[in-house]
């Protein structure tokens, strides 16, 4: 196990040398980087952000002129990591809501570069950037968030945790399956969101009624499409019921009621996986690759070690859970992960790191997961309010037994911004 880790992360290395110098190439010779998709050019700007066998780039579509944030995954190994690469696209159709940001197209290309393949996400490109730049900024201009405009965002990210936590399969399905082109490539355009034209949005130029095809005088391709691995045949989603309900319910196939309750985890919860609307006061959740359904029950050794190695790749250790750090055999691991998240992540709009990333594990040599498994950590001293510091306290506990629920959260949220008022 330990021989795979060094291996992967030799791998990772690589492929981010790669596209840091693909990335570099406009600086270098005076030219964008470009990239071709579904008959498609798009120059690749800049780098927006990267992390394990990812890179986000600001991207351009060289012929309608249109931007967006291009998510480009490496698969190293082909058709397996595409299928665990795209369940992050799987999650961006599953939960619609307003605070969740939605997938505009997605690719699978072969690595011109090795044996393995490439999945490109095309989402939406929010200017403000996410709540870590905000919290950055504030850092350099010696300010910090007002209470008021810091719990709005905070509560806004937790509806969209709620749309998670609170996920309901629908009783119904649709019986319209889709059907690949002849190019294996692209099917069926999905309906437009009812809040399509929120000005909260970034809005595409020239969409058509029936889809994400943004440029109509030139190629008639849907943005939203659903794709088959090139050269195999398996389509990626074919067969997710819970996908096709939703679909079938846009259409008008409402379903009968609600059908099983599945919670799903997000796993990833901090300011830097949530962006920040054009109208600068919503948040949107975004970067769904750790989501995974939440109540995973660890019946031995072996599981509680996948889950601690799943956890350590995927969770960002400052606003990990502790029960992802030590996963004991015979519990069962739940939603209440992202609640631990989301009291690291109120303390850091608070205070601009999280609570565990102090100077004594920063500088000192200590350890963030001590620090974390016996919840060390204190309130610096600050204007803001005590039902604000007791929020942030109710979800730092190490039991998740003893955290609150995300509709005890957002109650509690209601409560602390009624009192500032």
């Amino acid at each position: 196990m330990a021989l795979t880790h060094v291996v992967n992360a030799l791998d990772s290395l690589k492929d981010q040398a790669k596209d840091a110098l693909w990335a570099l190439s406009s600086c270098l010779c005076q030219q964008s980087a470009k990239v071709k998709i579904n008959g498609r050019t798009f120059n690749i700007i800049k780098v927006l952000g990267e992390g394990g066998f990812s890179f986000v780039y600001l991207a351009q579509d060289e012929t309608s002129g249109r931007q967006f944030a291009l998510k480009k995954i490496r698969c190293p190994t082909g058709s397996e990591g595409v299928k665990e690469a795209m369940r992050e696209v799987e999650a961006y159709r599953r939960f619609k809501h307003r605070n969740i940001i939605r997938i505009l197209d997605s690719a699978v290309v072969q690595d011109p570069e090795g044996d393995g393949k490439i999945v490109y996400l095309f989402l939406p490109l929010y200017k403000r950037g996410n709540l870590q730049d905000a919290i950055n900024l504030n850092v350099v201009n010696r300010k910090h968030f007002p209470e008021q405009d810091m719990i709005r965002l905070f509560k806004g990210t937790c509806e969209a945790v709620r749309a998670m936590h609170d996920y309901h399969t629908t009783s119904g399905s649709s019986s319209a399956q889709p059907q690949p082109s002849s190019s294996g490539s692209s099917s069926r355009v999905e309906e437009h969101h009812a809040d399509e034209e929120d000005e909260r949005f970034p809005q595409p130029e020239g969409d058509n009624d029936g889809g994400y095809s943004y440029n109509k005088t030139s190629v008639n391709v849907p943005l939203m499409t659903k794709h088959r691995v090139e050269g195999e045949g398996d389509v990626i989603f074919d067969g997710d019921e819970e996908v096709s309900a939703i679909q079938g319910a846009q259409n008008g196939n409402v379903p009968q009621g609600k059908g099983e309750h599945v919670p799903y985890a997000h796993r990833d919860l901090k300011p830097g996986n949530i962006m920040i609307a054009d109208d600068g006061i919503t948040p949107i959740l975004m970067d769904f690759g750790s989501t995974v359904k939440a109540r995973i029950r660890i019946d031995n050794r072996s599981q509680a070690l996948l889950q601690q190695d799943i956890a350590a790749e995927q969770s960002t250790m400052a606003y990990r859970a502790p029960e992802l750090f030590d996963v004991k055999t015979g519990v069962a691991l739940d939603e209440r992960v992202d609640i631990w998240s989301l009291g690291c992540t109120l303390f850091a709009l608070a205070y601009s790191h999280s609570p565990f990333e102090n100077t004594q594990t920063t500088e000192q040599g200590g350890s963030i997961a001590m620090a974390v498994l016996n919840a060390q950590y204190k309130h610096p001293n600050s204007a803001y309010s005590q039902g604000l510091k007791d929020l942030i306290d109710s979800m730092l506990k190490v039991n998740p037994k003893d955290r609150p629920n995300i509709h005890q959260v957002i109650a509690m949220t209601d409560r602390v911004l009624q009192s500032l008022l």
